[in-house]
């Protein structure tokens, strides 16, 4: 090949890596979730609340601040009652959460008891739900509900 043809390549390839690094960078910046790590912890439960609403839940209540015995949000869905613990974190989510809905659920006399972050959990915390019986929504169910949220006509 001439020196003219891998100068040509060399310059496609460059131009196709801006572009890469370009559509990421928009992905980045433009990616909503993240704000969700920015909010308050009671804010946090607010906006989980108005997603179940979306998500078809009814009677969606979020609890007092202060002695609510581990739930930040009663709800119902099909028949089905919720009791529902609010973690917004920096890290990953540990087995007291699980323990706080686990009580929670049982104070409140629900069907379900479930943690919802917009982080990840622990193996020790995924272990004792099992045990528990507690749902698990983690970050990635969490952007589900965001997304089903904006499929949603006004």
């Amino acid at each position: 090949m001439t020196k003219e043809v891998l100068g040509i390549i060399g310059m496609i390839v460059i131009i196709m890596l801006v572009m890469v690094g370009l559509t990421l960078w928009i992905y980045k910046r433009n990616r909503k979730p993240a704000d969700i790590d920015m909010m308050a912890g009671h804010d946090f439960e607010y906006y989980c609340a108005d997603l179940l609403r979306i998500r078809g839940f009814l009677d969606v209540q979020v609890t007092k601040g202060s002695g609510d015995y581990g739930i930040d949000i009663l709800a119902e869905k099909d028949g089905i009652t919720y009791a529902i613990q609010c973690k917004c974190y920096n890290q990953p989510v540990g087995v007291k959460a699980i323990q706080e809905a686990y009580a929670g659920r049982d104070y409140y006399d629900c069907m379900v008891g479930a943690v919802l972050t917009n982080q990840y959990f622990t193996a020790p915390a995924v272990e004792a739900a099992k045990k528990l019986k507690i749902l698990l929504w983690d970050r990635g169910y969490l952007e589900s509900m965001m997304a089903e949220g904006k499929s949603k006509p006004s």
